[in-house]
């Protein structure tokens, strides 16, 4: 293992798998790198120190033209689903430079995002533009502190280069902290191999680096299964909380390890409707926010393909063994969603009616295009702003019936509000001033409005002086769309 005066422990154990799982490559050189943004709270909490290194070296780190001693760049390979068709794919503008591990022995993928071409960049350039990355940093960090499982963001670098897509842009890297990059695509792509020993390789290094108390079951491949599904039954209930829609919900944006990976077409729904959909690109709406679990339970049918060799070496009984695990998905996700969204109401034990209770305001908020994370706010006591769609008399019925459940089971109405502000957000990266922030950054050069947003965004569930600011909604409403610049 390398060490450093920064504190760079790197031990790449993704290089011992099969080389046709990665190719080795550095990262293109860039003209005039520089830094735009650098996470000091993150690479404190991975224990590096940078507080002797001056902006200048940082941009020349992060960028790539001077990688740091016992780095060793890869790109991966992969394969996916993309909106349900099969491709082979790969890192087409990211190297991961190597794996970094704490004091705790805890290990990160250190990537880059927009760091030049790859053997699986196909027609591309391998680059980025500084929008896009400024926005999954942005959207990253901000998912984090919301408490969501999700890769990290340590750094955004403007290359001084010029990228070309329907305009000219600037171009920038992304520097992405994650517990890995192991995808369902990942899996699929050790299926297909030539090599009949990369799946098994792959699945032993799974375990190690994720699940090393799998190691002793004698069902360790059914059990991984299980708990790839939980993990993303929980995410997924996660994003519904929060109401994010992530927009490109392809097996290999679905990592092994159960974190939110690729900020590309994804949003945060304002007026709560379950049909919503961002992305430029997802015409038969896909991926929209009601189909979320759906999707991810595709996704895992995916998975537990690539796993029936190893479950069994009769096909047919491989099947059946993966098809028990994954019927249960339907009643695992209710049962989680139905929790998360009590705890949403501040709702204490277990009645008949909570879950029509539930309905019965997703239907009226969906009728009266309200805005899904202030309707919580002002059940809440959370929000300032007077709005007359609260005195709608049909809300103001399923209000009184909300009140009195919440008196049950020996409950205060304070109970419900101390739960009630654990689970609900007062501010989320709101679509309208992330563009705006975003605007300021790329035509003017003027990041205070992104660090403004980046400091609100650390507390998103308390009060603070500017909250009710961030809590507006877009006037005049529009249709938002999403492109997959990430």
């Amino acid at each position: 293992m390398y060490k450093n005066k920064i504190g760079w422990r790197f031990d790449n154990t993704y290089l011992n798998l099969s080389q046709s799982m990665f190719s080795k490559i550095n990262p293109t050189p860039v003209k005039t790198p520089k830094l735009v943004l650098f996470n000091h709270y993150l690479s404190k909490e991975i224990d590096l120190d940078f507080s002797q290194i001056d902006n200048e070296e940082l941009a020349l780190i992060f960028s790539g033209n001077q990688l740091p001693d016992g780095s060793q760049s890869i790109a991966q390979a992969y394969a996916g689903h993309q909106f349900g068709h099969f491709t082979i794919l790969g890192d087409g503008r990211a190297l991961m430079i190597g794996e970094h591990v704490d004091k705790n022995n805890n290990r990160y993928d250190i990537q880059f995002k927009g760091s030049g071409k790859t053997p699986y960049s196909r027609n591309a350039d391998g680059r980025a533009a500084l929008g896009p990355m400024l926005r999954e940093y942005i959207i990253s960090e901000s998912m984090h502190h919301l408490g969501i499982p999700t890769t990290r963001s340590l750094a955004v670098i403007e290359t001084g280069e010029n990228v070309i897509r329907e305009s000219i842009l600037k171009g920038a890297i992304l520097t992405r902290v994650a517990s890995s990059h192991i995808r369902v695509g990942t899996f699929q792509y050790a299926l297909i191999s030539k090599n009949k020993n990369d799946l098994q390789t792959l699945f032993n290094y799974t375990l190690q680096r994720h699940y090393p108390d799998l190691k002793k079951s004698e069902t360790s491949v059914v059990d991984l299964l299980k708990i790839v599904l939980k993990k993303q039954v929980n995410l997924i209930c996660d994003w519904m909380r929060i109401g994010f829609i992530h927009g490109v919900m392809n097996t290999d944006n679905m990592t092994i390890s159960g974190e939110t990976i690729d900020y590309g077409p994804c949003a945060f729904m304002d007026k709560y409707d379950p049909e919503t959909v961002f992305s430029s690109i997802d015409n038969q709406g896909r991926y929209s926010y009601f189909n979320q679990p759906r999707i991810a339970k595709w996704n895992l049918e995916r998975f537990a393909e690539c796993l029936l060799p190893l479950i069994n070496d009769d096909n047919k009984i491989a099947i059946e063994i993966a098809t028990e695990v994954l019927k249960e998905f339907p009643n695992i996700y209710k049962e989680n969603w139905l929790r998360m969204m009590k705890q949403k109401l501040g709702l204490l034990g277990d009645e008949p009616k909570d879950e029509k209770l539930i309905i019965e305001l997703l239907s009226w908020m969906h009728q009266n295009k309200a805005d899904y994370t202030n309707t919580f706010c002002y059940l809440m006591g959370e929000y300032e702003k007077r709005d007359e769609m609260y005195n709608e008399k049909q809300f103001k019925l399923w209000k009184k019936k909300w009140e009195n459940r919440t008196k049950l089971n020996n409950s205060s109405k304070e109970d419900s509000f101390k739960i009630m502000k654990k689970f609900n957000p007062l501010v989320i990266p709101r679509n309208h001033l992330v563009e705006e922030s975003l605007k300021y950054a790329t035509e003017m050069n003027d990041l205070s409005k992104v660090n403004e947003l980046l400091k609100i965004l650390q507390r998103p569930y308390e009060r603070v002086a500017d909250t009710s600011i961030y809590q507006s909604t877009p006037f005049p409403e529009k249709n938002y769309v999403t492109y997959c610049g990430t």
